[in-house]
C-alpha cells in the first residue's frame, strides 16, 4: 500500500484547507495524523472503511472533517476556522488489519509522506 499526499500550505487563522489521500492498495480504515515540532505524533481524524464511524481528536472537532471516496481510493480532510496550533505536518495512514476504528499511532500500519499546513497568526 502507498500513500501520496497532498493540498498542504499556508493558509491564514479562520481559513480553510482540503487535505487529499491517495491510496494505492486495499485499505481498511484511515486516518489523518499530524506532529507539529517538538512533539509526538496525534491522531488527527479517523474513519472506516465504509465512511460510518469517524474519530477526530477533541482539539478538531466541529472544525475538520474526514471523508473518503472509495471509488477513487482517496480520504480526505477539510479543516476550516484554522488556528496557528493546527500548524503541523500533517500524515494519512492506513490501517490494512482490522475493521474496528482504532485511534492509535501503533495501530497503523501505512504512512503517507506528510505534507505541512502552516496557520499564520
Amino acid at each position: 500500500v502507498q500513500l501520496q499526499a497532498s493540498g498542504g500550505g499556508l493558509v491564514q487563522a479562520g481559513g480553510s484547507l482540503r487535505l487529499s489521500c491517495a491510496a494505492s492498495g486495499r485499505t481498511l480504515n484511515m486516518g489523518w495524523f499530524r506532529q507539529a515540532p517538538g512533539k509526538e505524533r496525534e491522531l488527527v481524524a479517523a474513519i472506516t472503511w465504509s465512511g460510518g464511524y469517524t474519530a477526530y481528536a477533541d482539539s478538531v472537532k466541529g472544525r475538520f472533517t474526514i471523508s473518503r471516496d472509495n471509488a477513487k481510493n482517496t480520504v480526505y480532510l477539510q479543516m476550516t476556522s484554522a488556528k496557528p496550533e493546527d500548524t503541523a505536518v500533517y500524515y494519512c495512514a492506513a490501517d490494512s488489519r482490522v475493521r474496528s476504528l482504532r485511534v492509535g499511532v501503533a495501530d497503523y500500519d501505512y504512512w503517507g509522506q506528510g505534507t505541512l499546513v502552516t496557520v499564520s497568526s
